[in-house]
């Protein structure tokens, strides 16, 4: 397989939404696997912490239960994948139990050969305040090595909505989703769009911060600071194997809120996925953590991928 998704497994709602979410859009991609991880805390009165220093140390009988239904649950999942038309050869399983839920999915993210992790998330509660549990929520803030993908209630819509701006992070983000897409089935439509903010616009980056990445020469011929990078992204997605007719570049606007506007163009335009860009927490300015922040807190049926 050439590119494998780390999905995290609880048994919920939510994690069926990402489960069918994901075999809407790949159960035809015969070049991508899913490997479904389940872990189980090992938090309580006992001593199962000490099972993180001591892997041969035995669980307690509480553990143990939550285990077995962990594995209940991905066995359901795997089902659910099948009947969806998604091939039974390209998902493995796999319960782990540990102390921290959301470190355990962080480290075998990082550490484990995956192009992105999905996880599935509550949505939105009666005052507009994100409910997201610890797990999603840490994930969101300290998983920057491997793209996130966080799906809210049902993303039907099989179109993408690429957020561009001057910096290296979106160009990284537009290489991932098309990575992600060289062997999509029929082709995917993606919407490039910039958000501009009427508070002022990000400063754009400088064009030697590029170079590492994609070298001086491709640089000198195909970015286009002034313009957003808008001729970029589309080179960099064509030369990942996108066809030219499948993208479109959407008009730039200027809002007050460019998360609230991101969501907006993406319902307007019948996206169900927004892909961002973004830069490690501890360097991004205030206004580029700020965007992200913002979509995933407003954002309802559709998922968002964080990449870069």
């Amino acid at each position: 397989m050439d590119k494998t998704i780390l999905v995290a497994i609880d048994g919920s709602v939510y994690c069926g939404n990402s489960l069918e979410y994901l075999s809407r859009l790949f159960r035809s991609d015969p070049s991508l696997s899913l490997h479904l991880f389940s872990v189980v805390s090992s938090g309580g009165g006992g001593k199962d912490w000490m099972f993180d220093v001591d892997p041969l140390r035995g669980q307690s009988p509480e553990a143990e239960q939550r285990a077995w239904v962990a594995r209940r649950h991905l066995r359901e999942a795997e089902d659910r994948l099948v009947r969806d038309g998604f091939p039974r050869e390209r998902i493995e399983t796999r319960v782990k139990i540990a102390a921290s839920v959301s470190g355990t999915i962080r480290d075998e993210a990082e550490h484990g050969n995956y192009d992105s992790v999905v996880i599935g998330r509550r949505g939105l509660g009666t005052v507009g305040t994100m409910f997201f549990g610890s797990v999603s929520g840490e994930l969101v803030e300290k998983c920057h090595k491997v793209p996130l993908w966080i799906v809210d209630g049902s993303a039907t819509a099989e179109r993408f909505l690429l957020a561009v701006h001057s910096h290296p992070s979106s160009l990284l983000a537009a290489d991932h989703l098309a990575y992600m897409l060289k062997s999509h089935p029929g082709g995917a439509d993606i919407c490039l769009y910039h958000s501009n903010s009427v508070f002022g616009s990000q400063r754009a980056a400088r064009p030697e911060e590029f170079h590492a990445q994609w070298g001086r020469e491709w640089c000198d011929t195909h970015l286009d600071l002034e313009n957003f990078l808008f001729y970029a992204h589309l080179q960099l997605l064509v030369e990942g194997g996108i066809p030219r007719h499948r993208i479109t570049q959407l008009p730039m606007q200027m809002h007050l809120d460019v998360g609230s506007d991101l969501l907006r163009q993406a319902k307007q335009h019948r996206c169900g996925t927004i892909v961002i860009g973004r830069r490690r927490r501890d360097l991004a300015k205030a206004q580029l953590r700020g965007v992200s922040d913002k979509t995933l807190k407003q954002a309802q049926n559709i998922a968002v991928w964080l990449a870069g």
